[in-house]
């Protein structure tokens, strides 16, 4: 088996998704059979978040996700994409309801809100269902993490499936690693 390790650490977006897909399919092209990804993120947008899960889990490889820091908001569905899911003993895991930012002065009616609203509560829901396929934790629980804004040390993760294992990166020396590097 060839693995390779990929390093993100970055906020999810339309630029850090292409890239960190075109690294991926880049590698899997180039012979790796198991992409490890040491996975960190702040979270972002739902829209690239839910490509990432979806595509992440339609690879023709073995994936492993290892949480090396935080793994916050739309950046959980990425994680649990991983058929191996890993996290170091001090990471932590931050979950929260979907928001939309508006820009200032914006007026909107009832028919927007009401859109708004609509689009906030169905990727919610899409995200909620993926923590619930992918874990032990059931819609009530995952709703309370979201209304609380709640971070998770890795026992909770442990405990309710979110990580197979605490434990910390080993890469092997001579294996081959990808450092994504995203302008600031």
């Amino acid at each position: 088996m060839t693995t390779v390790y990929i390093s993100f650490d970055a906020e999810i977006n339309l630029n850090t998704t292409e890239q960190l897909l075109g690294v991926t399919f880049n590698q899997i092209a180039h012979g790796a059979t198991h992409i490890y990804y040491l996975f960190s993120t702040p979270g972002g947008f739902v829209a690239q978040g839910m490509t990432l899960y979806n595509t992440i889990r339609g690879l023709p490889v073995d994936v492993t996700m290892h949480n090396v820091g935080n793994v916050d908001s739309i950046g959980n569905a990425i994680f649990l994409a991983g058929r191996h899911r890993y996290a170091c003993q001090h990471s932590t895991f931050m979950f929260h309801g979907v928001a939309f930012n508006m820009a200032a002065n914006t007026n909107l009616g009832q028919k927007d809100l009401e859109e708004k609203l609509d689009s906030l509560l169905a990727d919610q829901k899409r995200i909620g269902g993926i923590i619930a396929d992918q874990t032990t934790l059931n819609s009530k629980q995952i709703n309370g993490l979201f209304r609380q804004a709640q971070t998770k040390n890795a026992a909770f993760a442990l405990e309710k499936g979110i990580v197979h294992e605490i434990r910390d990166v080993a890469i092997p020396a001579g294996a081959p690693v990808v450092q994504l590097v995203f302008k600031r």
